[in-house]
């Protein structure tokens, strides 16, 4: 009997990280996927438009929790998923990344004694003050099987005491989604339709809470932006939490509606620079070879600053500036790290082999 194992997603980033390994354990005879969709973004285009185009099927199981506050949202998700872990019965689940979904779905798992495994573990900011590093320690430290991105991860975790049988270091699903889909990127529209200029524009993502629901904190981030897009113009697909917040616009700065993952890539690999505070596009500028600027004041992804094309700007209009003038005065280069190499999702699934082998304590 083909082993079962529920892959669990809950924001858009999960998608991008589970389409790779969907595929290759759907062509393994030795496994039977699920997938487990819980709804924490739940529009067509934060969650709808990816599953197209990335070929995931429909999900198994739909969740439909919704947004929420933190603990109302993680409480809901395990309850749902409770009761598909019940009634599937997996050889094992699998979570993805640091959102709410993750958390909910480790503990549940470790809570019914179903073997659990981490993809993406021991990334650490080191700022508890961000509700995903909270659900990256919780969650690590319930999993059976720790599948790292980075060596920064594997040491963070032997610092943490985890055993070392628990990790593998498997490289980065999302580099695999990225380099899958590369070239279908190319043939995007969307440049050409707004008028973005290969190289000579840039790319702003901002959606993290502490950026966008502190007025202070975003007038600054825009006001520095006001100044970046004076030299090239800006274009923001803004995420809906962070439309909702926006009141002025600078000169410059060309709004877009959010956008599915071979148009934001398409834009991601013609523009000059990306300024952004998500941690995959950390990871894909990286794996694109294309500068990025990170609004935040720390990166639990520090090798795509060591290797990549990565630095920190910060979140005041100051140190953006600042960054901004190095990045134009210093360009970066980078490298895409070891493991980062398209074939991730197979060493998970030789990982997970392992862990629905290995007999139930």
């Amino acid at each position: 009997m083909p082993k079962k194992v529920i892959c669990v997603a809950g924001a858009r980033p999960n998608f991008m990280k589970l389409a790779p390994l969907m595929k290759v354990l759907a062509a393994d005879a030795e496994f039977q996927p699920l997938l487990t969709h819980t709804g924490q973004h739940y529009s067509d285009e934060m969650s709808g438009q990816f599953f197209r185009e990335l070929g995931l099927p429909a999900p198994d199981h739909y969740l439909e929790v919704g947004s929420g506050p933190h603990g109302a949202q993680t409480g809901e998700i395990m309850r749902r998923f409770e009761e598909v872990a019940l009634a599937e019965r997996p050889d094992a689940v699998v979570v993805v990344g640091d959102v709410n979904s993750t958390l909910a779905a480790a503990l549940v798992s470790a809570k019914l004694r179903i073997p659990v495994a981490h993809v993406e573990s021991g990334l650490r900011s080191f700022d508890r003050s961000m509700p995903e590093e909270i659900n990256r320690l919780a969650t690590d430290a319930v999993c059976d099987l720790l599948l790292v991105t980075e060596e920064s991860g594997a040491e963070n975790l032997r610092r943490e005491g985890v055993a070392c049988d628990r990790m593998r270091l498997i490289g980065n699903l999302m580099i695999d989604t990225l380099i899958q889909n590369r070239e279908r990127a190319r043939e995007s529209r969307l440049p050409a339709q707004i008028g973005a200029v290969d190289g000579k524009f840039a790319l702003l993502t901002l959606h993290r809470p502490s950026n966008v629901d502190t007025p202070e904190r975003l007038a600054e981030i825009l006001e520095a932006i006001g100044v970046i897009a004076a030299d090239l113009p800006v274009y923001f697909p803004a995420h809906p939490r962070t439309r909702s917040r926006l009141t002025t616009l600078p000169a410059g700065l060309v709004l877009l509606q959010p956008l599915g993952y071979l148009d934001f890539v398409a834009l991601m690999s013609r523009s000059r620079v990306v300024l952004t505070d998500s941690g995959g596009v950390q990871e894909e500028t990286t794996g694109l070879g294309i500068p990025c600027l990170t609004l935040r004041d720390n990166t639990e992804r520090p090798i795509t600053i060591t290797d990549g094309t990565n630095r920190l700007a910060g979140t005041t209009k100051n140190s953006i500036l600042s960054a901004w003038h190095d990045f134009v005065q210093n360009p970066k280069s980078g490298r895409v790290p070891p493991l980062w190499d398209g074939k991730a999702a197979e060493r998970a699934r030789d990982a997970l082999r392992e862990l629905v082998a290995a007999p139930r304590v």
